[in-house]
């Protein structure tokens, strides 16, 4: 059977206003199958058609001059909607980058996503621990996963370091083990032994002769009033009686 297919995915902008004159520059996504990546991923460095300001430059790297002449956002918006499929699309601020990717998809005329497909991790770390702080980062930290390969902002990058926090949100890694996990996100189906079943007949003890007068002799080193030397005259009695 198939598993649970999503999509985690980020956004790089010229800046915060999706409806304006703001545009996409990077766009990273990454393939989940029952929340564990698959290696299949989408990555495009996408023309604005307009500079990028500096501020952003020095957030993300990505200069005027680096995506003038890499595809527009249409070349790559068919290749794009292939690879997201119907799948659910897990994004941090979710409503940041499905405004920015709903304002490109209407620039190529094609259909937006509708907003019941995303999820929204900032959301879900805000539910799970409220009052802290909840950006990527935050999390990151939290949840103790390396931030060392990043030294900037990068769709990409982003996606991979989102993908790990999104499945320590879902549970952690021992929702993998699950057989068969619960499609409406609660906790997947844990694996159960079956219950252990009683011997008809106890084993015989496994002592010789000598080993049983061995350890007599140890109770007795002990002293007579020992505990050990009582149990041992308990257990003595028991096994007595059981092989008349």
């Amino acid at each position: 059977m198939a598993g649970l297919r999503e999509i985690v995915f980020d956004t790089e902008t010229t800046g915060f206003d999706s409806q304006g004159a703001d545009r996409i520059t990077e766009l990273g996504c990454i393939e989940l199958i029952d929340w564990l990546p698959t290696g299949e991923q989408f990555h495009a460095f996408i023309d604005p058609e307009r500079d990028v300001p500096a501020k952003v430059v020095e957030i993300t790297g990505l200069t005027t001059e680096f995506l003038r002449g890499k595809p527009k956002f249409a070349e790559r918006a068919d290749a794009f909607l292939d690879f997201i499929g119907d799948a659910p699309l897990v994004a941090h601020n979710a409503k940041f980058d499905m405004g920015f990717i709903n304002a490109e998809l209407r620039r190529a005329r094609r259909p937006e996503i509708p907003e019941h497909r995303f999820i929204d991790t900032l959301a879900m770390a805000n539910e799970k621990f409220p009052g802290s702080p909840a950006s990527l980062d935050a999390l990151c930290k939290r949840f103790d996963i390396s931030l060392s390969a990043r030294d900037k902002h990068g769709a990409i990058i982003d996606s991979e370091l989102l993908a790990r926090v999104y499945l320590e949100l879902r549970g952690g890694r021992e929702r993998s083990l699950a057989f068969e996990p619960d499609r409406a996100g609660g906790s997947g189906s844990s694996v159960k032994a079956a219950p252990a079943r009683a011997r008809p007949a106890p084993l015989p003890s496994l002592l010789t002769d000598v080993e049983r007068a061995a350890h007599a002799a140890f109770l007795a080193d002990m002293g007579g009033s020992a505990l050990w030397e009582r149990v041992h005259r308990r257990m003595e009695g028991r096994r007595a009686e059981g092989e008349r």
